[in-house]
C-alpha cells in the first residue's frame, strides 16, 4: 500500500526530466540557424555600412543623395510637414531618453535586470558609436535653403541609429516577455516607425539619404551584436516557451 504512492512519486518526478529533455533536444538545432543567421545578417549590414562609409570618406557623391531630398520635398504640404516633425520628434534625445529610462526603471523594478542591462548596453553603445562616427567622418550637413542647418556632422544619422536600436530593443523584450505574436507586431511597429524617423530626417532637410541608411543598418548591427553577447540560446529558450510571462 505505501509503496505504490512512492513508485507514483517516482514516475511524477521522472516525469519533468523527461518533458525538459524533450525541450531542449531541438534548440540545438535552432540555435545553429539563429547563430548563422545572425552571422550572416551581421555581415550584410557591416558591408552596406562599410560601402556607404567608404564614399562618405571619399566624399564621392551619390546618386540617392541627390535624388531622396528633393524627390521627398516635391511632396511637401503642411500636413505633410506637420506628420514629419513629429516622427523626427520621437526619434530624438528628447523623447527617446525618457522613454528608455522609463522602460529601464520597469524593468529594474520587476526584477528584471538582464533586460534591463540588454536595453542599457543597447542604447549606450549607440550613443557612443554615433558620436564616435561623426566626429570619424566629419560630413557636413545638407546645404538646403528651406531647411534648418543644424551645428552637428550629419553621417551617420543619430535618430536613425538610436531609434532603431531602442524601438527594436524594446520590441524583443516584449517578444521575450509576452510570446511571439506580441513580440513579432512590436517588431514590425519597431521596424517601421524607424523606417517613418529616418524618412522624416531626409524630408526636414537635415540628412542625406546615405546618412539615414548608414544609421540604420549601423544600429541593426550594434543591435545584433548585443543580442549575440547577451546570449542568443537563452532568449531563444525565451521564445519558444509555451507559456511566456513576465
Amino acid at each position: 500500500m505505501q509503496k505504490e504512492p512512492s513508485s507514483g512519486h517516482a514516475s511524477a518526478r521522472a516525469t519533468p526530466p523527461a518533458r525538459a529533455a524533450g525541450r531542449f533536444s531541438r534548440p540545438p538545432r535552432s540555435r545553429l540557424v539563429l547563430v548563422v543567421g545572425g552571422f550572416v545578417a551581421l555581415f550584410a549590414c557591416l558591408l552596406v555600412f562599410g560601402a556607404i562609409a567608404e564614399d562618405v570618406h571619399e566624399q564621392e557623391a551619390n546618386a540617392l543623395d541627390a535624388l531622396a531630398t528633393p524627390l521627398l520635398h516635391g511632396l511637401s504640404n503642411p500636413i505633410l510637414d506637420a506628420i514629419m516633425r513629429a516622427l523626427t520628434d520621437l526619434g530624438s534625445t528628447i523623447v527617446v531618453v525618457p522613454l528608455f529610462v522609463v522602460a529601464l526603471a520597469l524593468l529594474i523594478w520587476r526584477r528584471h535586470r538582464r533586460e534591463a542591462l540588454f536595453l542599457a548596453a543597447s542604447m549606450a553603445g549607440s550613443l557612443v558609436i554615433t558620436e564616435s562616427l561623426k566626429l570619424i567622418f566629419h560630413r557636413p550637413r545638407p546645404q538646403l535653403a528651406w531647411a534648418q542647418v543644424q551645428p552637428e556632422f550629419s553621417f551617420p544619422s543619430g535618430h536613425a541609429m538610436n531609434s532603431l536600436v531602442f524601438y527594436v530593443a524594446v520590441a524583443l523584450i516584449v517578444w521575450v516577455f509576452w510570446g511571439r505574436r506580441a513580440g513579432l507586431i512590436a517588431a514590425v511597429l519597431a521596424l517601421v516607425l524607424a523606417l517613418l524617423i529616418g524618412t522624416s530626417r531626409i524630408y526636414l532637410g537635415y540628412h542625406y539619404f546615405t546618412d539615414v541608411v548608414g544609421g540604420l543598418f549601423a544600429g541593426a548591427a550594434w543591435l545584433l551584436i548585443v543580442s549575440a553577447a547577451f546570449d542568443g540560446g537563452f532568449w531563444l529558450r525565451r521564445w519558444r516557451a509555451e507559456e511566456p510571462g513576465p
